[in-house]
């Protein structure tokens, strides 16, 4: 009966700490549950490490992955000092209930990989806009900012890789200014480009106020020589930019006298009553003050219209004037300096004019190496004429031809002569090449006693 009792006794102690421990979990469980704070059961997210066979499937551990990367808030239980369970008083069943206090707490730890994601998106911003500006369009741009000062002009008068607006230089300007981080990358892919690309780059720079100034003062009238030139790069070599030639300086000279921006030369003055104007004089005409004012849309769209009217007008009759002046001169007489008993045909140009005295003649731009007859290079600037351009040939039966023998095409009329073909020249045909335009003039009368005495020596 002892024996009975006393394991009875052992049962129902057994039986209370049971239930004492039930209560106090249940008393937990409604204090977490009232502050809002419910413990998720504790398990590791990481996959169990074994061998894995060539047969079987890895899903689970895929997903674990995924689940990962998708940047969900990683719940961490962190347990509160003087709260933690010992296994030893679990197993005494201790019945003080006055450490009720959650012993978990909750951190909503964000995970790391959004923090990469924003690292990447910077190079990204970064390097936004450096697709469309390359190296050469970064040197180009400093280089000419280096010479003008001035970003419209760079914008008007160099020529990028890419069509850029005047705000897209002037940011581009700016960035390379005050961003380091453009500014470094700009610098490291510039220096990355070959010798031969920056001497081309540096030779298109643009001229500068003071370089103009000096070339203007060489006057129109006199015919420079390389020699000129070469001596003003040497007596001012801190003006000119380092990668100037003689020859370069030669073509801008040339395209100030033509453009009459010398020293020696003056704008001429608009001529009066009825002949017949250019169309760059009768831009100078139109007043942009009027222009600006406010108009009515129906009287501005018909001031439009007629405005165009004219300068197609004005064009065709800038076209049509050598052909007109040579049917002036021939009516008046005064076609008479134009040709004497030597003279076969004469090629005018605006500035200078051409005799033609023997049956063939070449034309093209003449160098030291090699002289021809006719130099088209005093006309105007003939960089892209070349060397040896044409031949003007007369025929036994008077006909003139001219042979196409350089790149470029030849217009007669308006109509290309390729390199290597021919074509009849006739009398006041309009001769172009490389934008200087000329009008070729046939002596009648000494043509006819050619084939007067062609057509003798033919007979039996």
């Amino acid at each position: 009966m002892a024996a009975g009792t006393s394991v009875g006794s052992a049962v129902s102690q057994s039986r209370s700490e049971d239930e004492e421990t039930a209560a106090m979990r249940r008393a937990a469980n409604q204090a977490f549950s009232g502050a809002g704070l419910i413990p998720k059961r504790r398990s590791s997210s990481r996959s169990i490490k074994r061998k894995k066979f060539d047969d079987e499937l890895v899903e689970s551990s895929l997903a674990k992955s995924t689940s990962r990367v998708k940047g969900q808030p990683v719940i961490e239980p962190i347990r509160c000092p003087g709260s933690d369970l010992m296994s030893s008083d679990k197993k005494k069943g201790l019945k003080s209930s006055s450490c009720l206090t959650p012993p978990l707490t909750m951190v909503i730890a964000p995970s790391s990989v959004p923090k990469r994601m924003k690292k990447n998106k910077q190079p990204l911003q970064i390097t936004k806009d450096l697709g469309r500006w390359k190296p050469t369009d970064d040197l180009l741009l400093i280089n000419a900012v280096l010479q003008t000062t001035d970003l419209t002009s760079v914008h008007l008068g160099v020529k990028f890789s890419c069509r850029f607006t005047l705000r897209e230089i002037k940011e581009r300007w700016y960035a390379l200014l005050y961003d380091p981080v453009i500014s470094k990358l700009a610098w490291q892919a510039m220096r990355q480009l070959h010798p031969e690309a920056i001497a081309a780059i540096q030779s298109k720079a643009l001229f500068s106020q003071a370089e103009e100034t000096l070339l203007s003062k060489i006057t129109s009238s006199s015919q420079p020589k390389m020699e000129i030139f070469q001596d003003l790069l040497n007596k001012h070599p801190s003006v000119f930019y380092p990668s100037r030639t003689a020859k370069s300086l030669l073509i801008h000279w040339q395209l100030l006298k033509q453009h009459y921006l010398l020293e020696d030369q003056s704008v001429q003055p608009l001529p009066k009553g009825e002949q017949v104007l250019n169309f760059s004089d009768a831009e100078q005409v139109v007043d942009d003050a009027k222009l600006k004012d406010s108009r009515d849309e129906v009287l501005e769209h018909e001031l439009m219209m007629a405005d165009r009217h004219q300068k197609r007008e004005i064009r065709q009759l800038e076209q049509e004037l050598p052909r007109w002046q040579v049917l002036v001169d021939s009516i008046t007489g005064m076609n008479s300096p134009d040709f004497d008993n030597q003279t076969l045909a004469a090629l005018r140009g605006r500035m200078v004019r051409y005799l033609m005295r023997s049956r063939e003649i070449t034309l093209g731009r003449a160098t030291k190496d090699k002289q021809i007859d006719v130099d088209l290079s005093l006309e105007g600037p003939a960089w892209k004429i070349s060397r040896k351009q044409g031949i003007i040939k007369l025929k036994n039966n008077g006909d003139f031809f001219i042979a196409n023998e350089g790149r470029r095409p030849i217009y007669i009329d308006g109509r290309p002569v390729l390199s290597g073909n021919k074509w009849k020249l006739n009398n006041n045909s309009v001769m172009e090449i490389a934008g200087l335009r000329f009008v070729f003039l046939i002596n009648q009368d000494l043509i006819s006693l050619i084939k007067a005495e062609a057509a003798k020596m033919n007979q039996p």
